[in-house]
């Protein structure tokens, strides 16, 4: 593929519903071999990982119950939570430079919402994505 046959096949499958880059394997293999390099192109991308998840699941379900195993993956969730949180800061950042606020008070609105009040997300958001329209319209 050119770069720009590439770029173009990018920009179809990002419009297209499902993960980016499962919709790009198939239509890079569908453009090399047709139908059958597409499933051989989905399975090139989907079934390595499979296997490896498949087969740590079945080490976790023969051995998950010892300590050692237990705090090591105590360990690790920790870490995975302090990436995550560090993540969420990293993109929060440009939320922080409008000279108003208000885009804090919407993201702290949206939390409270859904996480204190408990409210169903798509009432939460379904009240707060015109809220936010409409200010984002006025601001313009």
């Amino acid at each position: 593929m050119t770069p720009e046959e590439f770029n173009d096949a990018y920009a179809l499958c990002q419009f297209l519903p499902g993960p980016n880059v499962v919709n790009l394997s198939i239509v890079f293999g569908r453009r090399i071999r047709g139908a059958v390099g597409s499933v051989v192109a989905l399975l090139g991308l989907m079934g390595p990982p499979f296997l490896i998840v498949t087969f740590i699941g079945l080490l976790y379900a023969q051995f998950g119950e010892i300590a050692a195993l237990q705090r090591m993956l105590m360990g690790v969730a920790a870490a995975a939570v302090g990436l995550v949180m560090g993540t969420c800061a990293k993109m929060a950042l440009p939320l922080f430079k409008d000279p108003l606020g208000l885009a804090p008070l919407l993201a702290v609105a949206t939390l409270v919402s859904v996480g204190v009040l408990r409210w169903p997300l798509y009432w939460a958001l379904a009240g707060l994505i015109p809220l936010s329209i409409a200010i984002a319209w006025v601001r313009r």
